[in-house]
């Protein structure tokens, strides 16, 4: 404990997180500082993912995307071991000196991909990946309608008029003049001058 090597190996650790603290803070502040400030109704508004949002936010959420979510996390941070083991115990240094080392490296990632592949067995087994889809289900309602009422009104033809040849008559019969009129927008687009703040 009296080693001033190890007081300073903390040291070097304490003078980077202070720096990394004073980057951070200049950084924000800078931002602060320079960034321009032009608050409009637009840009206070809240959105998700550049959609407008509709509704309370107080919605029941399928808590699926969490389970898959955390799935994920684990398995993928667990697997990032494999690349130190990979490094480390792939050089041919160790492997010369005993061959049993190779070995005891090989079970050990095995018994660890094991654990792994147990874990993704019993997650998958448990349902946890599986995506809640929904059961398609014909309503039937109770009516007192004989069954033979459908029946007949299904199968029976039906005389379809033609609507331009209804439509071409009705121009016939009108004797006032025909007047083209242009076709409306049914959507005028609003665009602000550059330079005018709101």
């Amino acid at each position: 404990m009296d080693d001033p090597a190890q007081l300073s190996e903390y040291g070097k650790i304490l003078i980077i997180a202070l720096v990394g603290i004073l980057l951070v803070c200049a950084t924000i502040f800078l931002a602060k500082l320079i960034s321009p400030k032009k608050p409009n109704p637009e840009k206070l508004s809240t959105y998700e993912c550049g959609e407008e949002s509709q509704g309370t936010a107080w919605i029941q959420f399928n808590p699926r995307f969490y389970v898959i979510a955390l799935v994920f996390l684990l398995f993928d941070v667990e697997l990032i071991f494999v690349f130190p083991w990979a490094t480390v115990f792939g050089q041919s240094e160790f492997i010369n000196a005993d061959l049993r080392w190779g070995w005891f490296t090989m079970v050990e990632m095995a018994m660890f991909l094991g654990i792994l592949v147990l874990g993704l067995v019993y997650v998958w087994r448990k349902g946890d990946l599986d995506w809640v889809k929904p059961t398609h289900v014909t309503p039937s309602v109770q009516v007192n309608i004989p069954a033979g009422a459908y029946e007949a009104l299904n199968n029976k033809t039906y005389a379809v008029r033609d609507y331009k040849a209804t439509a071409e008559t009705a121009d016939e019969t009108s004797d006032q003049p025909k007047v083209e009129s242009k076709p409306k927008i049914g959507f005028r687009p609003a665009f602000k001058k550059p330079g005018a703040s709101s």
